[in-house]
């Protein structure tokens, strides 16, 4: 009879979970689950540092609605991993991580790299743990990819010792799991549904807020959001939900909705930093909950009807009664909301408007989000800088805007769009970096060079925290310190490494820099100039 080794079970299980591409910096602790991946003819990319490896399956999961998974080495290649996945586990992403482990017949011994990695990881996954029997490998990577698809979803962690990925058995004797994780998305009862729809009928001043779980409900969210005439308001996990330009989408005026709203429907969506903490909503509105997670209702803020759901597939239900709730004419509540957002983003547009050098920040952000356009994936890198550039990207399809959600890991960008360019090759594929945030992992424009990916970075570099600094001037102004980068040739260092980079100081030469990066061919990075300026940023003043 045939035998097999564990790291091929290991890479047969993927397979049969659908995964097709490993992400992974090499080593020897994991050399028989790369062999295996060969064997069975998954992709593998391997990149320059694990935890940007880490990113990047966090991100194929994000985009293909598939597990990702990554590899890394025992002891400093899974603790460098750690932080990606921790920024997985606060966006609610399903992947995995295989850990090599040393062997297990050495086990306290003090064998090379030797430690407990899933303790590290049981708070920041879903499930985590350590295979100790060959014959079982699949099981475990069932077990794990069931976890990562519970509930909202999220990463889950599986360290293999060296002798049980090497250890070969009958190919016969094993058995592969089946039909282990739920296929079918739970809405709501029919009372609750009555109920919801009720309270949505009765409105005068309804919004909508959606977030996580959304996944293919686009098209629904849209007559939800048509059929109520409400201003609708989304996430990073859901931009592109409602096409960029879409009458009711909002992106100015959000705290004046959520002020006036009597009706807000919340879907997939935390209470946290990044929405006041539930504060900004009116105290008389009635909020409609929807979550997968029941720890998020009426987390910081009460929810009036609060059902532990799948939110797509709740606005599958709602988009069903959609008649029940739909309004004839345009609320009046509606065009208030959307001649603030007009106000606002003119306002915005007059001082996009400026030129000179260095680059002015919003006339930055808003040549960067026109140039990508609505068909791009964007990955954004940053800090002030980005949260200044968001308003302006344009992504109308589901989850093409990257971003790392309420962990706010820095560093992200390269590995997200590698993933992207991968899992959509013909897409005009972008990063948004800060200039703080290309340090972090600068290195994976090697990799891209060397995989072929023509990707366009772009860099608002102020030479500067700005984030920081302007919280660290507004109480300490008399001892700033770890505040200033200056203003960095990183466009070399791509040239340097073989890829196409330019310098930009004046805004008129913004565009057709990027325009020259796309004609390339090559990984690019466009590192403009732009001017210092005070914004203080609503993460520190809450």
């Amino acid at each position: 009879m045939a035998k097999i080794h564990g790291g091929q079970i290991i890479a047969r299980a993927l397979r049969r979970e659908g995964v097709d591409t490993l992400f992974t910096l090499t080593g020897g602790h994991i050399v028989p689950i790369l062999d295996g991946c060969v064997q069975e003819g998954i992709r593998i990319v391997d990149l320059r540092h694990e935890q940007a490896v880490a990113h990047a399956a966090e991100a194929y999961g994000r985009l293909t609605g598939k597990l990702g998974v990554a590899a890394v080495t025992a002891g400093p290649g899974v603790t460098d991993a750690m932080t990606g996945v921790a920024n997985a586990y606060y966006s609610a992403t399903p992947m995995l991580l295989l850990g090599g482990r040393h062997l297990d017949r050495q086990e306290l011994m003090g064998g090379l790299q030797e430690m407990d990695h899933p303790q590290l990881f049981r708070s920041v996954t879903a499930w985590s743990g350590t295979a100790h029997k060959t014959e079982r490998l699949a099981d475990y990577v069932a077990a794990a990819a069931r976890a990562a698809f519970s509930g909202r979803g999220g990463p889950t962690f599986l360290d293999v010792p060296m002798d049980v990925q090497f250890d070969l058995v009958e190919e016969d004797s094993i058995e592969w799991p089946d039909q282990y994780r739920a296929g079918r998305p739970q809405g709501v009862s029919g009372p609750v549904l009555a109920e919801a729809v009720g309270i949505l009928a009765a409105a005068d001043r309804p919004m909508i807020f959606a977030g996580a779980g959304l996944r293919g409900a686009a098209a629904d969210l849209i007559r939800v959001a048509e059929a109520l005439d409400a201003p609708t308001y989304l996430n990073s996990r859901a931009r592109g939900s409602l096409p960029f330009g879409h009458r009711l989408l909002g992106s100015y005026a959000r705290s004046a909705a959520f002020g006036g709203s009597d009706v807000v429907l919340a879907l997939g969506v935390d209470w946290d930093f990044r929405t006041g903490y539930g504060r900004k909503i009116s105290s008389e509105a009635t909020v409609i909950q929807i979550d997968s997670d029941p720890t998020k209702i009426g987390w910081n803020r009460p929810a009036h009807v609060g059902v532990v759901a799948d939110p797509a597939a709740v606005v599958g239900q709602l988009a069903a009664k959609a008649a029940e709730f739909q309004v004839s004419d345009e609320r009046a509540w509606t065009l208030e909301i959307l001649a603030k957002e007009a106000e606002k983003r003119g306002a915005a547009e007059v001082e996009a408007s400026a030129g000179g050098s260095p680059v002015p920040p919003m006339r930055f952000a808003k040549e960067v989000g026109d140039f990508f356009g609505p068909d791009s994936i964007v990955a954004v890198d940053g800090g002030d800088v980005v949260s200044t550039a968001a308003r302006w990207l344009q992504v109308s399809e589901q989850g093409h805007l990257l971003d790392p959600g309420p962990f706010g890991t820095l560093g992200t960008g390269p590995s997200y769009a590698i993933a992207a360019k991968l899992a959509f090759p013909d897409k005009l594929v972008g990063i948004v970096y800060g200039d703080g945030a290309f340090g972090f992992n600068a290195m994976e424009y090697d990799t891209m060079i060397r995989l072929g990916l023509p990707i366009v970075g772009v860099v608002g570099n102020d030479g500067v925290w700005n984030n920081i600094k302007t919280f660290h001037r507004m109480f300490y102004p008399e001892r700033m310190v770890a505040t200033d980068l200056g203003v960095r040739p990183y466009h070399a260092m791509v040239e340097g490494l073989g890829g196409h980079g330019e310098f930009v100081d004046n805004a008129d030469d913004l565009v057709p820099a990027l325009e020259r990066s796309v004609a390339s061919e090559k990984p690019a990075l466009v590192n403009v100039h732009i001017a210092e300026t005070m914004r203080m940023s609503s993460n520190y003043s809450q």
